[in-house]
């Protein structure tokens, strides 16, 4: 392993380990003796027996961990369930965890989303309802608003939109409007609460919190009509899903004018925002000039690496030892059969050969923030000018790997795999590309 990418590793690795979910939502709770304050609202506790939080996402328990430090000297009835990737085999009076299904919501999925809807049932005017929502609910609850249609269509259903190249504003969209538990939904379940309080950690631009997990719990900024316009592009969609879209069961979701948002209220406590600064931070303590670029987030992803490189190359000239740092999701659109592999370890691997192809000396480290990079075990890859050159000496053939995105078992091969395991957050992916003159 060269200097630089070792480096590249401990940035990363440093950069995770200062973001601290449970801290940052911890704060944003405080229980006295008169009152709940969840973020800037206070509920006088005479008028609550009782406080329900929903978690659900990649960040599900650290979360709902944060939660309950706030409210451990409670004098108030609490009850949470929390969905996620990340088990712990706990248990607790007070907290139901499930198994969340990722990337495609299967029988976990719908088990999931009928404890949830029981619970919000339940719900009067004299309960406070806690949504803690971050990237990947949207697979880990789904009830579609049509019962008929099997659950091998949905997993069908998504997996067309994930290989859709589709940006993740517009995929949620569609999901909103198939499901019984997205685009505000659960809002409307838990519409008698006394207060309804959404905390969100984003996977998604920053103006689309909406977005997050296919936005449960929050007023809906998609129509049916962008939908249905966005399905005529897309392919290999299950004919029970196009004929749902277009029939009558296929209803708007709830805006900011429904009756369920009265005393609902919303923030986002975490982003790829603090993302880009805590690797701003870690590369500026290893000694790099450091510097912060997202313009590229949602491009294809050959268009992506081409900018970067140059914007890294550039940087380079004037500063030599530098790290560009960028935040946010490329996008890949996948052929008929995929081998193993994701959208960060296929953006390195292309900035590998194209390094080579430029003769520039550089490192490029790609990887989500979650610890999964698409259908494999790894966060992501690490990879410079001469990866090619080790995988054809290994017998492998990378452009074949990048045309059917089978980029894992190369990678791993050569060791440039990262592999965190679920770190329990979800602030949507990072790129670092390191130069040293």
């Amino acid at each position: 392993m060269t200097t630089l990418a070792a480096q590249a590793r401990e940035i990363f690795a440093a950069t995770l380990r200062q973001l601290d979910l449970r801290r940052v939502v911890g704060e944003q709770i405080r229980l006295n003796s008169e009152s709940l304050v969840l973020g800037e609202i206070a509920v006088p506790l005479r008028e609550l027996d009782r406080i329900l939080i929903m978690a659900v996402g990649k960040a599900a328990l650290p979360m709902v961990r944060g939660v309950q430090d706030s409210l451990r000297e409670r004098t108030i009835s609490i009850r949470a369930i929390a969905v996620t990737n990340q088990t712990e085999f706990v248990t607790e009076d007070d907290l139901f965890i499930l198994a969340g299904a990722h990337p495609l919501p299967d029988e976990r999925s719908v088990q999931a989303a009928e404890v949830i809807l029981s619970a919000l049932s339940a719900v009067d005017e004299r309960t406070a309802v806690l949504f803690l929502i971050s990237g990947g609910a949207s697979a880990m609850i789904e009830a579609p608003l049509d019962p008929r249609i099997p659950l091998a269509d949905v997993a069908a259903f998504y997996q067309a939109l994930i290989g859709s190249g589709l940006p993740i504003a517009e995929m949620n969209a569609l999901r909103k409007h198939f499901s019984a538990v997205k685009g505000g939904r659960l809002a409307r379940s838990a519409a008698a609460a006394r207060i309804q309080c959404t905390l969100l950690v984003s996977d998604v631009p920053a103006h689309l919190p909406d977005a997050i997990g296919s936005g449960p719990s929050l007023p809906d900024s998609s129509t049916l009509a962008d939908c249905r316009e966005m399905l005529a592009g897309l392919h290999g969609l299950p004919t029970s899903v196009v004929d749902f879209f277009h029939g009558p069961l296929c209803v708007e979701t709830p805006k900011p004018e429904d009756p369920a948002f009265a005393r609902a209220h919303w923030a986002v406590v975490s982003s790829s925002e603090h993302l880009a600064q805590a690797a701003e931070a870690q590369a500026r303590q290893a000694g790099f000039h450091e510097e912060i670029d997202n313009r590229c987030d949602e491009w294809e992803y050959r268009d992506a690496a081409r900018y970067l490189i140059d914007r890294g190359l550039e940087l380079a000239a004037t500063h030599g030892r530098c790290c560009l740092i960028s935040v946010g999701e490329v996008g890949v659109t996948l052929p008929a059969h995929v081998g193993e592999g994701g959208r960060n370890q296929q953006f390195a691997l292309w900035c590998a050969a194209e390094l080579a192809r430029r003769g520039v000396r550089a490192t490029v480290l790609s990887a989500g923030s979650d610890g999964i990079d698409g259908n494999s075990d790894a966060a992501g890859a690490v990879c410079d000018e001469s990866t090619l050159t080790q995988a054809c000496a290994l017998g492998f053939d990378a452009e074949r790997a990048m045309r059917s995105f089978d980029t894992t078992p190369l990678l791993r091969a050569l060791g440039a795999t990262l592999e965190t395991g679920p770190t329990g957050m979800n602030l949507r992916d990072l790129r670092l590309l390191l130069f040293e003159r």
